[in-house]
């Protein structure tokens, strides 16, 4: 049977945690620009200097994600309360080559990477004899290739104990419960340590094999995003020497993945500038800041994106993960919501803007009553109705 008009089919499982405080780990070689890049990104003040391992702790911080409806709806309630969806991010030190078997305090760099959910690799692909590179001399390929190595290297290093373990329990213990968690991994254990390949690039786990990859969540199933650091001469002229032996890299290695070029000396001279100076120089050097699409990269893979509640009072974006059902968003605003779930009174964002009000909206006959199979999308503005012993049937923020 179809489903019904606005509720979306069963949504294939994904990969992660399921959860909205996911986090993104900023990853890749001593001086590459990650903390630099991270202090531009959160606006704070992460040390910064040339020698490897400057950062030992992880920084972390929140950064909004940029929006303009979000924008639009804040002007238009003048609300008293404003808030936006984030991204977390962290910075994580350098990693070296050996590092999965302790190399450059490895251990312990990877066990952050382990706590994030997706990963910005930062690779530098700019000259600069002021700034010294562990590997001796500049090749962003080669970096990449390092780091996958040790995540992958990493991963089968663990794979060793819990087959061990599921193997005494569920073959010689005859536990028949888990003898299809055995099989998996001994066929995870092929692609990671026979293939040589990452995780994620399997395309064809069912969703069995999904819920047992989620109990383990490998590093090499976190989805990454390739950030090529340029001087900022490059970045203007859209022109360096090693982008499209990366870009051939990651379409032959990670299919799929994102690749895109920053500048992190640009990026920091322009978080000098006020906004008008921003604008000539930019307007004067043709070029922009790429920040923001960095930022809703990174918010996309980790599967997230956000509803909206609108109103006089408030306008806040709540995240989701991608493929949520009206009730488990109505959830996020309180537990109350979801339990006593009636219907979702949905608009879309764009509906919203061209009517001018949610009357407008209304008697275009585009606002829309749906129920608990209603797969909210990302930008729906969103009025939930529930019913609970000790409140009110409606509720909006």
């Amino acid at each position: 049977m179809p489903p019904k008009k606005g509720e979306g089919p069963k949504q294939p499982p994904l990969i992660g945690r399921f959860g909205t405080s996911l986090k993104i780990g900023i990853v890749g070689l001593p001086n590459v620009g990650k903390s630099t890049f991270f202090n531009v990104l959160t606006k704070s003040q992460a040390a910064a200097e040339n020698f490897p391992f400057c950062t030992i702790d992880p920084n972390e911080s929140r950064v909004p994600i940029p929006d303009e409806r979000y924008d639009y709806l804040c002007t238009f309630h003048k609300p008293l309360s404003k808030v936006p969806a984030f991204l977390n991010v962290v910075d994580i030190a350098g990693l070296v080559k050996g590092a999965h078997a302790g190399q450059g305090l490895g251990n312990a760099f990877l066990s952050h990477i382990s706590a994030c959910d997706g990963i910005f690799h930062m690779t530098r692909a700019f000259e600069d004899e002021d700034i010294i590179h562990v590997e001796g001399n500049v090749d962003p390929v080669r970096d990449i290739e390092i780091i996958h190595e040790e995540l992958r290297l990493k991963d089968e290093e663990s794979l060793g104990p819990i087959i061990d373990k599921l193997e005494k329990t569920a073959v010689r213990g005859g536990d028949k419960k888990l003898k299809p968690e055995y099989d998996i991994m001994l066929k995870v254990k092929n692609w990671i340590s026979e293939e040589k390949k990452h995780v994620r690039f399997y395309n064809d786990w069912n969703e069995k094999e999904i819920d047992v990859l989620n109990k383990y969540l490998f590093l090499t199933s976190k989805p990454m995003i390739y950030l090529v650091n340029l001087s900022e001469k490059d970045y203007i002229r859209k022109k360096n020497k090693w982008l499209i032996k990366i870009k051939e890299w990651v379409d032959a290695h990670d299919p799929g993945a994102m690749v895109i070029p920053v500048s992190g000396g640009l990026e920091a001279k322009l978080q000098d500038m006020t906004d008008e100076e921003k604008d000539k120089y930019c307007e004067e050097a043709k070029t922009q800041s790429v920040l923001t699409k960095i930022i809703k990269t990174g918010y996309a893979a980790l599967q997230l994106e956000y509803f909206f509640t609108a109103g006089p009072d408030e306008v806040r974006a709540w995240t989701v993960r991608k493929g949520s059902k009206a009730p488990q968003a109505a959830g996020k605003i309180h537990t109350d919501f979801e339990k006593g779930f009636i219907m979702a009174e949905v608009m879309k964002f764009q509906d919203f803007k061209e009517e001018g009000t949610e009357n407008a909206v209304k008697a275009a006959g585009k606002y829309r009553q749906l129920g608990r199979t209603y797969i909210v999308e990302d930008g729906d503005i969103i009025f939930f109705k529930f019913n609970t012993p000790n409140a009110p049937k409606a509720a909006k923020k």
